[in-house]
């Protein structure tokens, strides 16, 4: 039970990263659905890495170098899994006037003027509020990114549990992973997003939790409306959005104390 629990988190972390997975790990269709469970807790590893960064670099160079450092680890460290699909979601939202040319549009590997804007505004953003959250204190913004990952991709399994998967192929690289997860796998993704809010004081992460639920909520009427349900590429894009919308909630928790 807890090899089968070990492997599917490898699964999960060889499939949405860069990062070496163990050896013995067997990667099969059926086993990749399950790991989706694992998502926030790769969350975890991801944030660590980015916080570790930051906080290695900012003994040694300015706080802005740092916190680019920082993003470029996690971009790194996930292959720009997430912010591609963002890129992708941009373009085939903002180009297409029906489902099949959304789709299509999604599918074309290919950046267009909605993807590239799309893109270098999520990643301006994120630095600017990071930079805030570092304006007073490190902790915050090392807080911040812990909080981030997890909870971000917890955001996108729960447009897994609601929505079905939008193509009607399998051709897609997300496609063995497009199932609608069970309870317990959704409690067991639900504590890896929801535990790191610990580090966080109760107004911030009350504030967070708001500003992720709200986002998701609009991601799922969003993609059942323009689509009839999600793709991988919906998925990487509610994690970028929720992802920003956490340190956007912990900078708005401020203006409130």
């Amino acid at each position: 039970m807890i090899r089968t629990q070990v492997e599917l988190f490898f699964i999960a972390l060889g499939f949405f990263t860069r990062l070496p997975v163990p050896g013995w790990v067997e990667f099969a269709p059926e086993k990749l659905g399950q790991a989706a469970r694992f998502l926030p807790w790769v969350g975890w590893i991801i944030g660590l890495i980015s916080a570790a960064v930051y906080g290695l670099a900012v003994q040694v160079l300015p706080v802005d170098l740092s916190i680019v450092l920082a993003m470029a680890a996690s971009i790194r460290a996930t292959g720009a899994f997430h912010e591609d699909g963002w890129a992708d979601t941009c373009d085939g939202l903002g180009g297409g006037w029906n489902r099949a040319q959304i789709l299509a549009i999604m599918k074309d590997s290919r950046i267009g003027s909605y993807g590239t804007i799309g893109l270098v505004v999520m990643l301006l953003a994120k630095y600017l509020a990071l930079a805030d959250l570092a304006a007073e204190e490190d902790y915050p913004l090392i807080a911040a990114l812990l909080v981030a990952h997890p909870l971000s991709r917890l955001a996108a399994v729960s447009l897994m549990a609601v929505l079905d998967y939008a193509r009607a192929d399998d051709s897609a690289k997300s496609a063995s992973v497009a199932r609608r997860p069970t309870g317990a796998e959704l409690g067991i993704a639900t504590l890896g997003g929801i535990l790191p809010l610990l580090l966080l004081s109760p107004r911030e992460a009350l504030f967070v939790l708001a500003f992720t639920v709200v986002i998701a909520v609009l991601a799922m009427r969003t993609f059942a409306r323009r689509l009839g349900g999600y793709t991988g590429d919906c998925l990487g894009a509610t994690q970028q959005v929720a992802e920003l919308a956490i340190y956007f909630g912990v900078l708005a928790a401020w203006s409130f104390t």
